[in-house]
């Protein structure tokens, strides 16, 4: 039996890199996949490589800073099919590791809307759902190691995984304790995805404070797929609350 076999799962950010990879392995473990982005072109791609493997799998813009966007793709899954057993908070974008110093109000306030503000009123609206469903539900939110640590990051980027790695802890301690909703998050290191293709303007001094940390170990979208995969499938029905590091060791020393 595949491992997702009929669940229903919601991606977010799912047009390419990591959220594109998970979409992709879900439905290939069964699960019926509703997938958006803010990315209209990159969500037809999707589209056409789904079908052509014969997958199920359904897509939908959305800007998941947008209250009525996230509502529209809850509304969605459940209406399509049914349920929403699985979310994966996979949307995010970076903040050109500027500092404090050098961050606007506009990047800060951007950043925290799409990296945490965004994941909580999606878990928000999820939980309404799956609180009601006798098979519970699973919540994914993808971190960082920028949420463990002080520079793998801006200011603003390293503030809202703090922040996203404490909401998952206290969704898991309660709904995942009380309830029947299992929360946890991954918190990637290096991953070779298109969001490298936004840094524009990088800080020299934030890129300063990264690079002396030595190199970080490249993993791929594949790679963390199959990590998301483990925490919503049944494989880590024992796992609540955990903040799953997946960076090849970069942090280990």
């Amino acid at each position: 039996m595949k491992k997702l076999e009929n669940k229903v799962s919601l991606i977010t950010g799912a047009s390419a890199g990591m959220g594109r990879a998970m979409a992709i392995l879900f439905a290939t473990e069964g699960s019926r996949v509703v997938a958006t982005d803010i990315n209209s072109s990159g969500l037809e791609e999707l589209k056409k490589e789904a079908a052509d493997k014969g997958l199920e799998l359904i897509t939908q813009v959305a800007d998941i800073s947008k209250e009525e966007d996230i509502e529209k793709m809850i509304d969605t899954s459940v209406s399509t099919y049914g349920s929403l057993d699985i979310l994966v908070n996979n949307a995010g974008i970076i903040d050109d590791f500027k500092t404090v110093g050098e961050a606007s109000n506009e990047l800060w306030d951007r950043i925290i809307a799409v990296n945490l503000t965004g994941p909580f009123k999606a878990s928000r609206a999820a939980v309404r759902i799956m609180e009601k469903q006798d098979t519970g539900g699973v919540i994914i939110n993808n971190s960082s190691i920028g949420g463990m640590f002080g520079v793998r990051g801006g200011a603003a980027y390293v503030a809202s995984k703090h922040g996203l790695n404490g909401l998952t802890r206290n969704m898991a301690a309660t709904y995942g304790v009380y309830g029947n909703i299992r929360v946890n998050a991954i918190a990637p290191g290096g991953v070779e995805t298109n969001i490298q293709d936004t840094i524009k303007e990088p800080s020299e001094l934030g890129n300063k404070a990264l690079d002396d940390k030595g190199e970080m170990p490249m993993g791929s979208s594949g790679d963390l797929a199959r990590v998301a995969l483990f925490l919503a499938s049944d494989d880590s029905a024992f796992v609540n609350g955990a903040i799953l590091t997946a960076d090849g060791g970069w942090t280990a020393g």
